[in-house]
């Protein structure tokens, strides 16, 4: 089997485990008044888990090629190499920085800062554009979940506020 079949298959196994946890363990604890909203909030773990299954079972059943396609896989797992590894790593290793650091450093400068690094890690080298699109994006995710959600973000650094 091809290395994107195994991905697939992988992704599989963790969207049904997602879906079971969305569809099955989140809304039990849901209070009484909760429970008559036309949407929960495992609304969307369950519609983001169908579709993450859909998707790898469409991958793993090989119904995305042509039914006469009998070149080789797009990806040869032999030549690993050849890939941006180094760069999946990175970015990789920059999403749990973000994770750690989203707490004790604030919403605006870590989001802003994952942004940005990332954005250079793939080859992004106009920092007079980089930089005013990733303050631009944070500010406006931060304004969405904080005004009009209403969930509170800790916008700035644990020693500022």
């Amino acid at each position: 089997m091809a290395l994107d079949r195994w991905i697939a298959l992988i992704i599989l196994g963790i969207a049904l485990a997602y879906g079971y946890a969305a569809y099955f363990t989140m809304d039990q604890l849901l209070p009484p008044f909760m429970q008559r909203n036309p949407i929960w909030p495992s609304t969307f773990p369950k519609v983001l888990s169908v579709l993450a299954i859909l998707t790898s079972l469409v991958i793993v059943l090989g119904l995305e090629k042509p039914s006469g396609d009998s070149r080789a896989p797009d990806i040869d797992y032999r030549r690993l190499g050849d890939y941006k590894i180094g760069q999946a790593g990175v970015l990789l290793g920059l999403m749990v920085a973000y994770a750690l650091l989203l707490r004790p450093a604030g919403f605006l400068v870590s989001t802003a800062g994952f942004l940005t690094i990332g954005a250079m890690v793939l080859g992004e080298r106009k920092l007079w554009v980089l930089f005013p699109v990733a303050a631009l994006a944070t500010g406006i995710v931060w304004y969405l979940v904080e005004g009009v959600l209403g969930i509170f973000l800790r916008p700035l650094p644990f020693f500022l506020g």
